[in-house]
């Protein structure tokens, strides 16, 4: 018999439930407090008052998050930098790093072909215009072209498929 089983049995045997049993209980209790409660555990954990607005349920993410993190550890020191470097970066580039279509000119044309036929999309400052009519994302059209749901930067090739990245 291993160490790592005699422990475990040495718990069960002790009547002392196990570190994962307790861990899995706390969660279990977490999941049934109240949202009130749940600020009194996000002010033990954070050391700060919740948001104002945020919901029960991001409360009760957000504070069986620090639970696991107590638990198992939290993310390591590289991890933690390359987070803050990613976000800093992000941040530099503004609201065109999130939405590749923020990064077409007004008065440019999106084309796509799709079931041997080709769909032309114009570009405004406001929206799209596509078959006369105003759309204010490309999402939209592609529904519009499919019938079912896609993105539409990924439908007009703004988007590679694997990564989700701009190109």
């Amino acid at each position: 018999m291993n160490p790592s089983t005699n422990h475990q049995e040495a718990c069960r045997d002790s009547g002392r439930p196990s570190r994962s049993g307790q861990l899995a209980a706390e969660m279990m209790r977490l999941t049934q407090a109240s949202a009130h409660d749940l600020r009194i555990e996000w002010r033990r954990f954070y050391r700060a008052d919740p948001p104002n607005r945020l919901s029960r349920d991001m409360l009760l993410r957000g504070v069986l998050y620090k639970v696991q993190e107590q638990a198992h550890g939290g993310l390591s020191r590289r991890a933690k930098r390359i987070l803050h470097l990613l976000a800093d970066k992000h941040a530099a580039l503004g609201d065109d790093a999130r939405d590749p279509s923020g990064l077409l000119k007004p008065g440019a044309r999106v084309m796509r072909e799709w079931r041997g036929r080709t769909f032309s999309v114009g570009v405004h400052e406001d929206g799209f215009d596509y078959d006369g009519r105003r759309y204010r994302s490309l999402t939209q059209i592609a529904e519009e072209i499919t019938g079912a749901h896609w993105s539409g930067p990924r439908f007009f090739g703004l988007r590679d498929k694997g990564s989700g990245d701009a190109c």
